[in-house]
């Protein structure tokens, strides 16, 4: 299927979108319906197990297209936010792993797009930034908490800085920072990792972060428990066990 907005690739198990809306990948309806689309039919396809998600050119996404904002039309703010929320629900809700390569400028909706994402990684060049306040507008506080910490947050939401790829990895929001050149290589690597794994235990690692978030220690390891219960009689936990003993690397199946 083709796209206007986005470009994709699958290969060993791992899918590469790229948004491609130049000069500066900014988002527009037609992307976040071609987003949430693709990344809910991966989240489905049994021959993808991880996702990594960049942008095209210099920039990973420079926020929302100034020309579709919405009117003081009565519910039309209304159905514009709902869009917009889908757009980062479908990353927070896929079932598979999504690695954020950010090459670029991630500003706005653009850095709240790498922020829904598992695992981020950034080119020294790459950065988030929150400009709301210098528009009067103002959004995007949970998810920048998720991962910065309550002093960076605040930081990066009140004076709209750029927060380069090396301050993200000392800020523990990015767990990479390499060179531009070294950037998708990174992230494929980290992407290759988790192909090779169960993909019905990354699957339960992951509904293990949505579901357990803002829980009691003691309720999110019930609930971990549960998981691990339920895989151990699964397929993948049985080749797991018996490629053990016969000291060969597992052959998983599935997505």
């Amino acid at each position: 299927m083709s796209h206007e907005t986005l470009r994709l690739t699958v290969a060993d198990h791992i899918a590469t979108i790229t948004i491609a809306r130049p000069p500066v990948n900014a988002q527009n309806n037609r992307f976040r319906e071609e987003l949430a689309g693709v990344v809910d039919s991966l989240g489905d396809r049994p021959d993808v197990r991880v996702i990594v998600l960049t942008g095209e050119g210099k920039a990973f996404s420079a926020g929302a297209d100034l020309a579709e904002r919405p009117t003081q039309e009565p519910g039309h703010y209304t159905a514009h936010n709902r869009r917009v929320r889908a757009s980062f629900d479908c990353l927070l809700e896929c079932p598979k792993p999504i690695i954020a390569a950010v090459n670029g400028a991630a500003i706005g909706a653009g850095c709240v797009t790498a922020l829904c994402c598992d695992i981020i990684v950034a080119s020294e060049k790459g950065f988030l930034q929150m400009t709301e306040v210098n528009v009067g507008l103002a959004g995007g506080v949970a998810h920048v908490r998720r991962h910065f910490g309550e002093s960076d947050a605040r930081l990066l939401i009140m004076t709209a800085r750029r927060i380069y790829g090396p301050d993200l990895l000392r800020m523990n929001v990015a767990s990479a920072c390499t060179a531009p050149e070294e950037l998708m290589e990174t992230a494929m690597g980290i992407a290759a990792d988790i192909a090779k794994a169960s993909p019905s235990a990354v699957r339960a690692a992951k509904k293990s972060f949505q579901v357990t978030e803002g829980m009691s220690i003691y309720d999110a390891y019930r609930f971990e428990q549960s998981q691990t219960k339920a895989l151990s009689t699964s397929e993948d936990t049985a080749e797991a066990m018996a490629a053990f003993r016969e000291k060969r690397t597992p052959v998983f199946k599935g997505s």
